[in-house]
């Protein structure tokens, strides 16, 4: 086994700070309000915020499902969308700044850094290795956007009917409905860290994402991506100045 000398370690860490610090410098503060395993294992669907008591919304991104799992929400760059499903399972998406949501993330970004996705990179599992290995030394969390257009893509919009008992994820997403995208136009804002398990990620993921067309006509929770080659470009957020 190699041993590293005393000044070799030093280096060692010292790089490793760095290469810390660099990312933690690089990334807006992201705040977390309420928990996704309250809402799905405790059956906790009542909002913990409203949209409307955050007064500061310039450059403000955010998403999250809407009050008792009835729709899902996203606001981009100040501006708040909810999706909701209609009798005939079609989707509405809806501008509005009433909102509430039983647990959600938000930040301030006043800039992003822009980069072309690799060409590699064609799902969510490649991405979420991207990003894990783009912000190494930074656990999280952070804030990203995906521009482009997207060969496939499959979204979700919560349905639950009010008054439902939520006792497991089962029992959340029963009522869900599933919407598929192809070859369009799309804007996505996704969350990253590998400390919100169970809070903001699911137990199985570093990432939360929500997708939505450029025609605003469709928006909702992402479940799989396939990206077009060449097409995508990412953002990763800025501290603000």
């Amino acid at each position: 086994m190699k041993i590293l000398s005393k000044w070799g370690l030093i280096s060692f860490l010292y790089l490793g700070l760095i290469t810390f610090s660099t990312a933690q410098s690089l990334v807006s503060k992201v705040i977390i309000t309420g928990e996704m395993r309250n809402v799905m294992w405790k059956g906790q669907l009542k909002a913990t915020i409203s949209l409307d008591t955050i007064s500061d919304k310039s450059n403000l991104y955010r998403f999250g499902p809407l009050d008792s799992l009835s729709g899902e929400i996203i606001l981009l760059a100040g501006k708040s969308y909810q999706s909701s499903v209609l009798p005939d399972s079609s989707m509405v998406v809806l501008e509005s700044d009433h909102l509430k949501a039983p647990f959600f993330a938000h930040s301030h970004i006043a800039n992003w850094t822009e980069e072309i996705l690799d060409e590699e990179i064609q799902s969510v599992f490649q991405l979420e290795s991207y990003l894990e290995s783009r912000m190494k030394g930074f656990s999280g969390p952070f804030m990203f956007k995906l521009t482009g257009i997207v060969r496939d893509a499959t979204i979700h919009v919560m349905n639950l009917r009010r008054g439902t008992k939520v006792n497991s994820p089962d029992d959340a997403h029963k009522e869900k409905v599933t919407y598929q995208i192809k070859n369009q136009q799309i804007e996505l804002l996704g969350f990253f860290s590998k400390e919100h398990k169970g809070i903001f990620t699911h137990h199985d993921s570093f990432l939360h994402m929500h997708l939505m067309t450029a025609d605003k006509k469709k928006m909702g929770h992402l479940e799989e991506l396939f990206f077009e080659k060449g097409k995508m470009k990412l953002f990763l957020g800025l501290k603000r100045d």
